[in-house]
């Protein structure tokens, strides 16, 4: 059976190349072909001899994701829905991907699962069930098809990626990890671990897991109640881990890696905009150094909740920065095009696909 050739390891590509009766060192060049020149075929491989090309064919095939649709806001956000390969002719084939231009920052927001698992009740795509884990190279693709249409609509480099698209990282966390290392790799992107923020709802073990692999990218935390009643009703992971299990995950994180830790609130109208639950948030606070981003919330079809008013907003911002934390207030972009925070579902046509938590970390 034919392999995915994007699916292997460095060592196992070049164990390969041996076995296939070449030089080592043509899987360095075989790499620089699949990562950096972005080839979609043996063929284009124009410095490998045709009947190694030949050889690679029989054995491994080269599949990419496929853009399929792009809609640009009037804010200049850019949503572009990509095809995968399906695991079942049942599931969806369609993941979103977001480019956020800000006057300081050009971001890509990607998708680490089709669907989603957690169904958490603010969300649209927490309403989808899970159909498949991308891949490593699938979440490359996204980051390599936006910093294309980067280049081309701003004619500027990306200069950070946030996995804050559909489904849960860290319930596909080998594939996320070797993401991010071909993303900042060379072969590869050549990213910097530091502009790249993996997003978690709060899986406990995994959150420890990042800290015994000392990763170095940077961890956000979709928080939203500091308190685990609050947090239970919206969120149905909490009740497996709670905020002690994460708050004690967290301190091993940042001991292990020494990076402060990000935490989301949507701040919802009558739920979770009152000073004691700011005055909760700043306790829990105290567990791990941290910065905290406040993001609106927008509405989805059929949901239960409003976005808070906006003087309940600034007066949660400014008792927590009353108290020395470092507090950003995100306003969502994209709505006009339907991609901000947590509004979108994936639908049986390209382009209604869906994002967790989008366009709020930049």
């Amino acid at each position: 059976m034919m392999k995915d050739i994007r699916s292997l390891t460095s060592s196992e590509l070049k164990k390969a190349v041996i076995l296939m009766g070449e030089k080592p060192f043509r899987s360095k060049q075989l790499e620089e072909w699949i990562w950096t020149k972005s080839a979609k075929s043996f063929d284009q491989m124009t410095s490998l001899s045709k009947s190694f090309r030949e050889k690679l064919s029989e054995k491994f095939y080269l599949r990419r994701i496929v853009l399929s649709e792009k809609q640009k806001s009037r804010d200049g956000t850019i949503k572009c829905a990509f095809e995968v390969e399906k695991k079942s002719p049942a599931d969806s084939s369609v993941v979103e991907g977001v480019l956020i231009p800000t006057q300081s920052r050009m971001t890509a927001c990607i998708s680490s699962q089709v669907g989603c698992s957690l169904a958490c009740k603010f969300c649209a795509t927490g309403r989808l069930k899970l159909m498949k884990n991308l891949s490593a190279a699938e979440m490359y693709d996204q980051v390599e098809n936006l910093a294309s249409i980067a280049s081309e609509e701003y004619n500027v480099n990306l200069s950070n990626i946030v996995y804050m698209g559909m489904g849960e990282p860290l319930l596909n966390y080998s594939n996320v990890l070797e993401s991010v290392n071909r993303i900042c790799g060379t072969p590869g992107l050549g990213m910097s671990p530091k502009r790249i923020t993996v997003s978690t709802a709060g899986i406990a073990k995994a959150i420890k897991r990042l800290g015994d692999d000392e990763v170095r990218f940077n961890l956000a935390l979709s928080l939203h109640a500091a308190n685990d009643e609050k947090r239970s009703k919206i969120m149905a992971i909490n009740e497996t881990n709670s905020l002690e299990e994460l708050a004690e995950s967290l301190k091993y994180f940042y001991e292990k890696t020494g990076t402060r830790v990000t935490f989301e609130y949507i701040i919802f109208k009558d739920f979770n905009d009152e000073i004691k639950d700011a005055r909760e948030l700043a306790k829990f606070c105290k567990n791990v150094p941290c910065k905290i981003n406040i993001i609106e919330y927008n509405a989805i079809d059929e949901g239960e909740f409003e976005q808070a008013e906006i003087y309940n907003v600034d007066a949660f911002a400014k008792f927590l920065e009353d108290r020395n934390l470092i507090v950003n207030v995100r306003r969502s972009r994209g709505k006009d095009i339907d991609a901000a925070c947590g509004q979108l579902a994936n639908k049986n046509k390209p382009g209604e696909g869906a994002l967790k938590k989008v366009l709020h970390s930049t």
